[in-house]
């Protein structure tokens, strides 16, 4: 199995969560990859026909509620190519502050509505990270990914 995190981010924190998530999970995955939403297209869900993936956004908030510049190719083409996205099984990290509340998490959220809309099936809940909250999201990040990861397996073994 192979895990494949997408990044949308400003500031590269949300980088800092996948790279984390990469070091501190090897051991339930072995095959990890993080890559960069920059210049993506809807076509990164596409998978070879051998090849069995989960897919994480790990995604920040920027502006009032969008997603990072670099991740707008990718969301965009999602709604401009609209396939069914069936096969594809995937979590969420949003990144965001509390303090603009109306907006909390919203680029996290919107890549969760518009897959879905696609047909894809998400695992779990989507995992919230306040930076207002003090805490560091690549320590509770890698935590949360731990177990979202044992479930996704679990539930890959039961469907198998």
């Amino acid at each position: 199995m192979k895990l494949k995190i997408l990044v949308g981010t400003m500031t590269s924190t949300a980088n800092y969560v996948a790279q984390a998530i990469q070091m501190d999970c090897a051991d339930l995955v072995s095959d990890i990859e993080v890559e960069l939403m920059d210049g993506l297209q809807a076509s990164v869900f596409d998978l070879k026909a051998d090849q069995d993936a989960l897919y994480l956004i790990c995604t920040s908030t920027y502006g009032v509620g969008d997603v990072p510049d670099n991740a707008r190719m990718l969301y965009d083409s999602l709604d401009v190519e609209p396939r069914y996205l069936g096969h594809v099984r995937y979590g969420v990290i949003a990144l965001g502050d509390r303090t603009y509340a109306q907006t909390f998490c919203f680029g996290g959220k919107k890549f969760d509505a518009r897959l879905q809309g696609l047909g894809a099936q998400r695992i779990g809940e989507i995992w919230c990270h306040d930076a207002s909250s003090g805490t560091l999201p690549e320590n509770e990040g890698a935590a949360w990914c731990r177990e979202w990861l044992a479930q996704a397996l679990s539930e890959a073994t039961a469907t198998a």
